[in-house]
């Protein structure tokens, strides 16, 4: 043990000092340590009685003699102790988020939006607080994003917090459109975001764009067709939840990446449009579920909104009985 190295389990030098000094002599009274250490009496007997609390030395008889405790047994003493303080210290940082939502209340408070929407200008400002709400979300991000291509510089920018995020646990679902997948590179980075959890889905026909983080702040342009108008930031709870339905409903009928790359892959695009996430659920219902009412109940639709989904592909897939649709989705691989 070289010197001071017990400043780590918070023994200053001078304590680390008295404690190796009764090492080499155990026993000793502290009459006269203070002259030894060139201290005043009384922050020697302060040391002492700090190093005694520490558990590092004891007194053993009447005539107050000190011994020092077994340095194995000590330092094993003060790394439990310091694993104990460094362990509520985490646990005061992990529970510090409220202090970043107090804060965002009292700018909120003396901002000129009080009513819980924020109007972004330029896309400087859009993409700052995108990547401030990205570095910040601890659960959940959504987003519908219905862009054609990603430039090397947008993927250059996105992949480091979008993979911040993934590593840190949080749940990404994203939308985008098909068209993204004709774009080598884009196609490529959309992979490797689901290559590392998050979930991804593809839409042929959908112009929203939002973003949503931690179902509680949503962001959505002014004008969707050209966003370098602007954008809305909205933190009201109503507000949010609408938005936070709309992203649902898109989800429901989008299709998973996994099967809109390998059928842009195989050629399957070429023979009709494939069915939306929705339709097949309510395919694979079909084939499993007896009545309607039990498959309404299992994918969480009305009966009526089920039967006309079952309707919509017996007539796309030109069947005369359900028996003969659930076939002809099985020799098409929808299911």
């Amino acid at each position: 043990m070289g010197e001071n190295e017990m400043s780590v389990f918070g023994v200053p030098e001078a304590e680390e000092e008295i404690y190796r000094h009764f090492l080499r002599n155990p026993g000793t009274r502290t009459d006269d340590l203070h002259l030894l250490l060139h201290s005043r009496p009384g922050e020697t007997r302060a040391r002492i009685a700090r190093l005694q609390k520490l558990g590092l030395l004891h007194t053993e008889d009447t005539e107050r003699r000190i011994f020092p405790a077994d340095p194995e047994v000590a330092l094993a003493r003060l790394v439990d102790v310091r694993l104990a303080a460094l362990h509520q210290e985490l646990q005061r940082v992990t529970r510090s988020r409220h202090v970043i939502d107090g804060l965002r209340a009292e700018q909120g408070a003396r901002s000129p939006h009080p009513q819980g929407i924020e109007q972004l200008e330029g896309l400087a400002q859009i993409r700052n607080r995108i990547d401030d709400l990205a570095f910040f979300a601890r659960d959940e991000i959504l987003s519908v994003e219905p862009y054609a291509r990603l430039s090397a510089e947008n993927i250059a920018r996105s992949r480091p917090l979008d993979l911040r995020c993934l590593r840190r646990g949080v749940r990404i679902r994203n939308v985008v459109s098909s068209t993204a997948l004709q774009d080598p590179p884009t196609a490529a980075y959309l992979r490797e975001l689901a290559e590392h959890g998050a979930a991804i889905r593809v839409t042929p026909d959908t112009t929203e764009r939002l973003l949503v983080y931690d179902r509680r702040a949503a962001l959505v342009p002014l004008d969707p067709r050209d966003t370098a108008r602007g954008a809305l930031l909205a933190h009201r709870s109503g507000l949010v939840s609408n938005i936070i339905s709309l992203f649902e409903r898109i989800w429901d009928q989008a299709d998973d990446l996994s099967r809109a790359v390998g059928g842009a892959e195989s050629g399957e695009g070429t023979a009709g449009p494939r069915p939306s996430g929705i339709e097949r659920r309510v395919l694979v219902s079909m084939c499993t579920v007896g009545k309607d009412e039990a498959g309404a109940r299992e994918l969480g639709v009305s009966v009526r909104t089920y039967r006309r989904h079952v309707a919509d592909l017996m007539q796309t897939l030109g069947a005369a009985s359900r028996a003969q649709a659930a076939l002809l989705a099985r020799e098409r691989g929808w299911i």
